[in-house]
């Protein structure tokens, strides 16, 4: 067994889609900026999936120098981030997932993103735990919701 954590932070910028976890949250004013489709959550999950597999940061295989990876649906990295850690012969077990947000409420949101990342990584939906809180308006960008910020955890299993 393996454990991997990752993390990520986005600036929010008013009149940009809000992706997280492979939904766009439309109750969002701001969206991430970011080269890519900014999805915070997914960021995070590729991180902890490589640093659990032993490889390097999702920096490493898509930066945001390559203009190949200019908006690209983070789902698409997840799943080529799957394919490296099952390539090594591990398995994921399960994910859990704290998101930062302050406003809006992802509550509705969380059973579709369960249901996108799982179809991503070919999982049930059950091995995906995602936990919503606010920054209860402290903590600078991030209470004032001009920030997103995610934490992943994964256990791993070799086959």
């Amino acid at each position: 067994m393996r454990i991997g954590s990752g993390w990520d932070l986005h600036s929010l910028e008013i009149n940009r889609p809000l992706i997280l976890g492979g939904v766009e949250i439309e109750d969002s004013p701001r969206g991430a900026v970011a080269h890519s489709d900014g999805d915070a959550l997914i960021h995070a999950m590729i991180d902890a999936l490589l640093g659990a597999a032993g490889l390097e940061d999702i920096g490493t295989y898509f930066p945001d120098t390559d203009p190949t990876y200019k908006d690209i649906d983070s789902r698409v990295l997840l799943r080529m981030t799957n394919d490296l850690v099952r390539e090594k012969d591990y398995d994921i077990v399960n994910f859990d997932t704290t998101i930062v947000l302050q406003s809006p409420k992802l509550s509705k949101y969380i059973p579709l993103m369960k249901e996108a990342l799982a179809e991503a990584l070919d999982l049930d939906p059950s091995c995906i735990g995602i936990k919503a809180k606010t920054a209860e308006h402290i903590l600078g960008e991030l209470g004032e919701s001009k920030a997103v910020m995610t934490f992943a955890t994964v256990l791993l299993e070799e086959r």
